[in-house]
């Protein structure tokens, strides 16, 4: 995420990219803060946690395509 964030204006810097990386980061340290847990409760609040930010995740790169940020072309 960090280098497709690269690709976007530079006035997205604190905003679309910031909370863009922050999601993406968020995602896995949910999962293994919930892991290191003793607990399955404490696991399965974490794996929730870390599916709420993949679905900020998602809709972040839907308004990011919406606002044609991006250039997927190959080549």
């Amino acid at each position: 995420m960090y280098q497709l964030t690269s690709q976007f204006p530079k006035t997205e810097i604190y905003g679309l990219s910031s909370q863009i990386q922050r999601a993406a980061v968020s995602i896995p340290a949910n999962i293994v803060e919930g892991k290191g847990r003793n607990h399955l409760g404490d696991y399965i609040r974490h794996l929730s946690m870390a599916n709420g930010s993949l679905k900020e995740l998602e809709t972040h790169l839907m308004i990011v395509g919406r606002l044609g940020y991006l250039n997927l072309s190959s080549g």
